[in-house]
C-alpha cells in the first residue's frame, strides 16, 4: 500500500479508531553491549546475558548452564568488574562504549537529518544489556517507523555478533502488531570508505610517532575455529579488511600482522592469537609495534583494558620497547562518513 492509499484510509477511519503513527523510516545501530555498572550484581547480570547466547557458546545447556552459574559467575563479575573500573567514565556514569555509541548516534543523526530531513529516525540499541533492541524497536514504531534499517556495528560478519544482534531483532519482532519493514545491513568490512577511515587512522598515528614502528598488528576479535569451519565467514573477512587495509597504505606484506585476540575456554581459537603473537615479535627483534583493531566500532574493554594493558605487558615483558594503539574509529568524522554512506545504500527504494 503506497502511503497516499495509508493516508486516505487513515482519514475515512471512524473517531474513536486508535491513532497510529506511520511513514518514518528508522535507522537503528546495534552494538554488543555494556554492563549498567560495574560492581558484582550489574556485572553478573551482563555476563550471564552474554555467556548465556548460544550464538557466543554453543555447548549443550545441560553441560554448560550449571558451569556458567556455579562457577564463572561466582568469580568473574569481579575480575571483570575490576577491568571495567579501570576504563569506566565515571564523570558520565557509564562505560566508554556506551559513551561513543552515543556520540556515534548524535552524528549519524545530524548527518541523516541533514540528508533526509524528519524522514528518518535515527537510535541505536545493545544486544545485551540496555538500551534493549526490543525496547529500541517499540519506540521506534511509536514514533511512526514502519521501516527500519537495523545496522549492526561490526565490519566482519560473525554470527556471534552480527547474527546474534539480528536474532533479538526478529524476537523483538515478533511481539508487533504491525511489524515494520526491516533491512539488516551487511559487513561492510570491503567497503571503500571504511576502508579508508582505517587507512587515515593509521597514517594520523603514525605522523605524530616520532620512531616509526617495525610492524602493525591488526588484531581481531577471535572465534573458535570450529566456526570458520562450520562455514562462518568471519576469518576470511579480516583477513580481507587487513589486506585491503595494507594496500590502501601501500605497504608491504611484512607490515601488517593479522592476529586475533579475547579467547576464552579450552578449544582452539582463531590463530595466531594476539597476546603471544606481540611477544614473538619482541623476541625477533620487532621492538617498535603498533595495534589496531578493525573489528570494533568504539573502544571498549576489549580494546582500553585487553590491548592496552594486557597485550601490551606481554609485548614488553618479551622485550619490547615502543607500543603504540591506534584508536577505534569511534565518532570520528570519516568513519561516521562511511557509516553514512553504508546505510544510504540500505535506504535506496524507501528513500
Amino acid at each position: 500500500m503506497n502511503m497516499m492509499s495509508m493516508d486516505t484510509t487513515l482519514a475515512h477511519t471512524p473517531a474513536d479508531h486508535p491513532k497510529v503513527k506511520f511513514g518514518k523510516v528508522g535507522i537503528l545501530l546495534a552494538n554488543l553491549g555494556t554492563p549498567d555498572d560495574y560492581t558484582y550484581w550489574p556485572m553478573r547480570r551482563y555476563l550471564g546475558e552474554f555467556l548465556s547466547d548460544k550464538r557466543v557458546i554453543d555447548y549443550s545447556a545441560w553441560v554448560w548452564q550449571p558451569l556458567l552459574q556455579l562457577i564463572i559467575l561466582t568469580k568473574r563479575p569481579f575480575s571483570s568488574g575490576a577491568a571495567y573500573k579501570s576504563i569506566w567514565n565515571h564523570e558520565a556514569g557509564e562505560s566508554p562504549l556506551m559513551t561513543i555509541t552515543k556520540d556515534q548516534t548524535a552524528k549519524l543523526a545530524a548527518r541523516m537529518a541533514k540528508t533526509y530531513g524528519d524522514k528518518v529516525e535515527v537510535d541505536f540499541c545493545m544486544r545485551y544489556g540496555n538500551p534493549s533492541t526490543k525496547s529500541k524497536v517499540r519506540q521506534m514504531i511509536e514514533r511512526g517507523c514502519d521501516r527500519i534499517v537495523f545496522l549492526p556495528l561490526y565490519p566482519q560478519y560473525a554470527g556471534a555478533t552480527s547474527a546474534t544482534a539480528n536474532d533479538q531483532l526478529f524476537r523483538a519482532l515478533m511481539e508487533e502488531k504491525w511489524q515494520p519493514s526491516v533491512r539488516t545491513v551487511p559487513a561492510y568490512y570491503e567497503h571503500p570508505a571504511y576502508i579508508d577511515a582505517l587507512a587515515q587512522s593509521v597514517e594520523r598515528a603514525y605522523g605524530e610517532i616520532e620512531n616509526r614502528p617495525d610492524v602493525l598488528v591488526a588484531s581481531y576479535h577471535g572465534v573458535p575455529k570450529r566456526y570458520l569451519m562450520e562455514g562462518d565467514p568471519y576469518h576470511c573477512q579480516c583477513q580481507k579488511t587487513s589486506r585491503l587495509l595494507k594496500e590502501r597504505l601501500g605497504w608491504g606484506d611484512g607490515d601488517i600482522v593479522t592476529t586475533f585476540q579475547s579467547r576464552f575456554g579450552p578449544e582452539e581459537w582463531l590463530q595466531p592469537y594476539t597476546v603471544e603473537e606481540v611477544a614473538r615479535l619482541a623476541e625477533s627483534g620487532k621492538k617498535k609495534i603498533a595495534v589496531i583493531a578493525p573489528a570494533f566500532s568504539a573502544d571498549c574493554i576489549e580494546t582500553l583494558e585487553e590491548i592496552n594493558e594486557e597485550i601490551k605487558e606481554s609485548f614488553e615483558e618479551a622485550g619490547g620497547e615502543e607500543f603504540t594503539y591506534i584508536p577505534c574509529l569511534n565518532d570520528d568524522d570519516a568513519h561516521i562518513e562511511a557509516l553514512s554512506m553504508v546505510i544510504d545504500d540500505n535506504l535506496k527504494g524507501w528513500i
